[in-house]
């Protein structure tokens, strides 16, 4: 199996959407009012309506209530991606500005408008860059 994206079930697709979007230097592919894809050449962020986890079962998925993932982009330049997101009316909260990391990537981490924890990172150092090669 290949791995293909990540679904965000959230109450406001309109507004995950105007926040993702210049993260992911993309813009959406809406399938309808409820569910949108940002596609790029390393997966998809798909952002769906609570309205469609019916179908998948009652209560298979819930609106901002993830506390376990991090949902991951890499920036050719974090602390410039970092200062445009953090100034944004749609970043919700500042969790860690700009750090090189001791696995060798200079990170930052922000909340989405949903509260969905979000990595902005740059490789630094030839090791760091070896497992995270351009795409």
């Amino acid at each position: 199996m290949n791995f293909v994206s990540i679904r965000i079930i959230t109450d406001d697709v309109a507004r995950l959407v105007a926040f993702y979007e210049p993260i992911a230097g993309v813009t959406a592919r809406w399938g309808n009012e409820l569910f949108a894809e940002l596609r790029t050449s390393a997966g998809t962020l798909a952002i769906a309506s609570s309205r469609t986890v019916g179908l998948f079962g009652d209560g298979a998925a819930g609106p901002a209530d993830n506390h376990s993932v991090i949902i991951e982009f890499r920036s050719d330049d974090v602390d410039a991606a970092f200062d445009a997101l953090s100034g944004s009316p749609s970043c919700a909260d500042v969790v860690m500005e700009p750090a090189t990391m001791p696995w060798g990537n200079r990170s930052a981490l922000v909340r989405d408008p949903d509260g969905n924890l979000v990595n902005l990172f740059t490789p630094v150092g030839d090791e760091a860059l070896a497992r995270n090669p351009v795409r």
